[in-house]
C-alpha cells in the first residue's frame, strides 16, 4: 500500500494541515518527522477550529494511529498542553498516539537561549518563534541532547540535566546576562509532566516499519515549508531541520524506497513570517488586502505573514529538490476579484537571469523578480468542488502555475472547510 510525504513548497504556512486532514482518512497511521512546536497546522472541523503544533492533524479522525517521529523535537510543557486541550474537546488520544523515545527535548533552558540569542542579535535577527527549537536540535548535533526515552529514567535523566546545566547557566550568565536555572526545580517540573505522557513512549522505528511491512497506509506530515530546510533553504533564515523529503526518512527510520508518492503543498500566492529575502513580498495596500482575505497570521505565534505574488521560482526548485510527484494549490479562493495577477517566472540580478533561487543571502536580496500578468476573475471561487465549475480566468491560472513548476496539480482547496476541495488525482490511488 503506498506512503505518501506532504512537504510544504514555500516558507511554510502553506495549509499543510488541512491536506494531511483530507489524506488521512485514506491513512492508517500519520507520522510528525521533524520540527517542533514553532509549527501550528490549522483544520476546521464544521465550526470548530483546530490548531495542532506536535501531534499530527490525523488525531482528529477516529481510529488513526499518530506518531510523533524520532526527527521532532518535543516540549513536555506543550504536549501536555495540547493532550489536554483535545482531551476537553472529547478527542481521546489514548492507544492512538506514540512519541518516539530517541526525538530529543526541549528543555526550559532552550528556550531562554533562543529568546535571548535573538535578542542579542538585534536588527540582525532571523525571526524565530522563541520556543527553543533551535537551542535543542544544536544539543542534538552535538550528541548533548537529552531525549525522551531518558525521562523513563529519572536517575539518567537527573545526571544529564546536570552535565546540560552545568554549561548551559555559564552562558546564560556570563554571555547574555540572564538569570541561571535551577536543577532541582527544572527536574521536578519536567518528571511531572513526563509523568503525564510516559505510557505513550515507544520505539516509533519499528512501529512505522511494521505498519508499512503489514501493508498499511502511511502519511508522512512535514512542518515549516522546503525554502526553511537547514540545507536548501533561504540560509541563515531557515529552521533547524531537514524539511525536504530526505527529513522523512531520517526523521521516522524509513528508507528512501518505503516512499511511494510526495506532494508539495503551495498557496495560490506566497507568504513567508520572519527575516530574511523575498522578492516578490507586496507591501501596498493589496498585500495587506490579502493578509486579511487569507487570514495570514501564524497559527503558532498570530504574527502577520508577509504576502507577495506567485514565485514559481521558489516552488519549482521545491519541486525538483524533493522530487515532487503532485501538488496541491491551496486559498485560490484569496485571489477571487483581484485583477490583473502577477507570477514571478525568474528574477534578474546585476544584468544576470536567474530561473533558480541564488544559494548566497546577499546575492538572493537584490534580485528582482520578472513577472508575467495573467487576468483575474471576478467570480467567487470559496467552496467549489468540482474543476468544470471555477471559473475559466482560475483554470488558466492554475494550468499556468502547474506549467512553471513543472508537477502535475493534485488537488486545488478553494476554502478552509474540510470538503471545499477540488481533487484531480488521489496518491493513494496510483499504485
Amino acid at each position: 500500500m503506498p506512503n505518501v510525504v506532504i512537504i510544504g513548497a514555500q516558507w511554510g504556512d502553506e495549509g499543510k494541515g488541512k491536506i494531511v486532514d483530507v489524506y488521512t482518512e485514506r491513512a492508517d497511521m500519520v507520522v510528525r518527522y521533524q520540527g517542533g512546536h514553532n509549527a501550528g497546522h490549522t483544520v476546521v472541523v464544521g465550526d470548530e477550529t483546530f490548531i495542532l503544533h506536535l501531534i499530527p492533524s490525523g488525531i482528529l479522525h477516529h481510529g488513526k494511529r499518530c506518531v510523533i517521529g524520532n526527527g521532532v523535537v518535543v516540549s513536555p510543557e506543550a504536549l501536555v498542553k495540547e493532550m489536554e486541550g483535545l482531551a476537553e474537546r472529547q478527542i481521546d488520544v489514548e492507544g492512538r498516539l506514540f512519541i518516539s523515545e530517541r526525538a530529543c527535548v526541549i528543555m526550559p533552558y532552550h528556550v531562554a537561549l533562543d529568546l535571548a540569542g535573538e535578542e542579542r542579535k538585534g536588527a540582525e535577527a532571523i525571526g524565530t518563534t522563541g520556543r527553543g527549537i533551535g537551542p535543542a536540535y544544536e544539543d542534538k548535533a552535538a550528541r548533548s541532547a537529552i531525549r525522551v526515552g531518558d525521562l523513563l529514567d529519572p536517575g539518567a535523566f537527573r545526571d544529564r540535566l546536570e552535565a546540560a546545566l552545568e554549561y548551559k547557566n555559564f552562558i546564560l550568565e556570563r554571555f547574555f546576562g540572564k538569570e541561571p536555572f535551577d536543577e532541582l526545580e527544572v527536574f521536578e517540573s519536567t518528571m511531572a509532566l513526563a509523568e503525564r505522557f510516559r505510557g505513550y513512549i515507544t520505539d516509533t522505528v519499528s512501529l512505522i516499519q511494521k505498519g508499512i511491512a503489514d501493508g498499511q497506509n502511511v502519511l508522512f506530515e512535514g512542518a515549516q515549508g522546503s525554502h526553511l530546510d537547514v540545507d536548501h533553504g533561504t540560509y541563515p533564515f531557515v529552521t533547524s531541520s531537514s524539511t525536504t523529503v530526505g527529513g522523512a526518512c531520517t526523521g521516522s527510520g524509513i528508507g528512501p524506497r518505503s516512499i511511494d508518492a510526495v506532494i508539495g503543498i503551495t498557496k495560490a500566492y506566497t507568504t513567508r513570517v520572519g527575516g530574511g529575502p523575498f522578492p516578490t513580498e507586496l507591501t501596498d495596500k493589496l498585500g495587506d488586502s490579502i493578509r486579511e482575505a487569507g487570514g495570514e497570521y501564524g497559527a503558532t505565534t498570530g504574527r502577520p505573514r508577509r504576502c507577495g505574488w506567485f514565485d514559481a521560482v521558489v516552488v519549482r526548485q521545491s519541486a525538483r529538490v524533493n522530487g515532487l510527484t503532485g501538488m496541491v494549490i491551496t486559498k485560490l479562493d484569496v485571489l477571487d476579484g483581484i485583477n490583473p495577477l502577477r507570477i514571478c517566472t525568474g528574477y534578474t540580478c546585476g544584468g544576470e537571469h536567474y530561473d533558480v533561487l541564488p544559494s548566497g543571502i546577499d546575492e538572493l536580496t537584490r534580485c528582482k523578480p520578472i513577472y508575467e500578468e495573467h487576468p483575474g476573475w471576478k467570480e467567487s471561487t470559496a467552496g467549489t468542488t468540482r474543476w468544470e465549475d471555477l471559473p475559466g480566468e482560475a483554470r488558466s491560472y492554475i494550468k499556468r502555475l502547474e506549467e512553471l513548476f513543472e508537477v502535475p496539480v493534485a488537488v486545488v482547496s478553494t476554502g478552509q472547510e474540510r470538503n471545499e476541495y477540488i481533487e484531480l488525482s488521489d496518491p493513494f490511488k496510483s499504485f
